[in-house]
């Protein structure tokens, strides 16, 4: 039951003390200077404590958008991998743009206020960011905000779910034709970075990621049977991919002049401990070949897309790949009409013949 009680200072000002006691529930109380506002606060604060509302707008105003990033990144991006170092990247945006609010002004509409902003400004690169990219942002803000509200109880609801996602493409499949990847061999072959001919090789013929191949470590490579184990992957499950052909040969080759002070395959100059980072020769590599609209990431679109071209049926790249979920390949179905037409034909061959 809500109590007011009238004051009065020794200046003669009066206020009114509202005391909300309700059984198995904190008291809660507040000061008005008008009796209307204490009644009315009284009212709608007693009916937010029964139906459960009223302690988590507190929880909202008493913490900052920061507290919860930190809560996150202290609890959740405990791992170094890629993924998680663009969480803290998106998560950064947020905490310069927003942190200082309380949770209780963390609204949907400001929030898709700033996605706009997110899709008009250049990045340091000066580029546009992409649909895709500005949802990675909210993403990054929705994981943070869904465990305030189901786990902390911050904040009642998660104000992203409202906001509006922008469309994103099914994701290009940009792969080197025959006179491309020829050009960019014989044009890694001519470049001054050594281990660049093996490092797109290698991703070239075996699908991995960036980081995947630029992270190698002697330890993960089995040269007399051909495999090498990959643990620094995006989703942190580590898998085994066959290496074969001219990259198991430049690999081999490779060993004989392999440092001794690191057990990476590429290490960088400056400190060995640190994987070599390849997009400037890479880079000179496509001008001298002249491809353009081409990154390191379409190497592995390009090993997906001749696999499949080649009749692997996609659950298996999918494996080769790493991908988690079927879905991720499928956008390299169109390069194997063959499948679909062998499907029918088996089926009418069983049921009509």
């Amino acid at each position: 039951m809500a109590q007011i009680r009238e004051r009065q200072s020794k200046t003669g000002k009066k206020s009114y003390l509202v005391r909300i006691r309700i059984k198995g529930f904190d008291e809660t109380t507040a000061t008005f200077s008008r009796l209307t506002d204490a009644k009315r606060w009284a009212q709608e604060t007693e009916v937010e404590i029964r139906s459960g509302r009223y302690f988590k707008t507190a929880e909202a105003s008493r913490h900052t958008l920061n507290d919860a990033i930190e809560r996150f990144s202290d609890q959740m991006l405990i791992h170094n991998n890629k993924t998680f170092t663009n969480y803290r990247n998106h998560l950064s945006y947020w905490k310069n743009r927003l942190g200082k609010k309380p949770l209780s002004e963390i609204s949907t509409p400001l929030i898709a206020q700033c996605r706009d902003e997110l899709s008009r400004e250049t990045t340091v690169r000066g580029k546009i960011r992409s649909q895709s990219t500005v949802n990675r942002y909210l993403a990054a803000l929705s994981s943070v905000l869904s465990i305030a509200s189901s786990e902390w109880e911050w904040i009642e609801l998660n104000p992203v779910l409202k906001v509006k996602k922008y469309k994103e493409s099914k994701g290009r499949v940009r792969f080197l034709s025959d006179e491309e990847r020829e050009a960019l061999i014989d044009a890694c072959r001519d470049s001054n970075c050594k281990g660049l001919l093996l490092a797109v090789m290698i991703a070239l013929s075996t699908g991995a990621r960036r980081m995947e191949v630029w992270g190698l470590r002697w330890s993960d490579v089995d040269l007399k049977k051909g495999f090498m184990t990959l643990k620094e992957t995006k989703n942190n499950e580590t898998r085994s991919v066959p290496i074969q052909s001219i990259a198991l040969d430049l690999l081999r080759n490779h060993s004989k002049v392999r440092r001794i002070d690191t057990d990476r395959i590429f290490p960088s100059k400056t400190n060995p401990e640190n994987p070599f980072d390849f997009r400037n020769p890479f880079q000179k590599a496509l001008k001298k070949a002249q491809i353009e609209d081409f990154s390191w990431h379409d190497l592995r679109h390009s090993c997906a897309s001749y696999l499949v071209m080649n009749g692997v049926q996609l659950r298996t790249v999918a494996e080769i790949l790493g991908h988690k979920t079927f879905q991720m390949v499928m956008r390299y179905s169109h390069l194997s009409p063959d499948h679909l037409r062998e499907a029918v034909l088996g089926m009418n061959q069983k049921m009509f013949s």
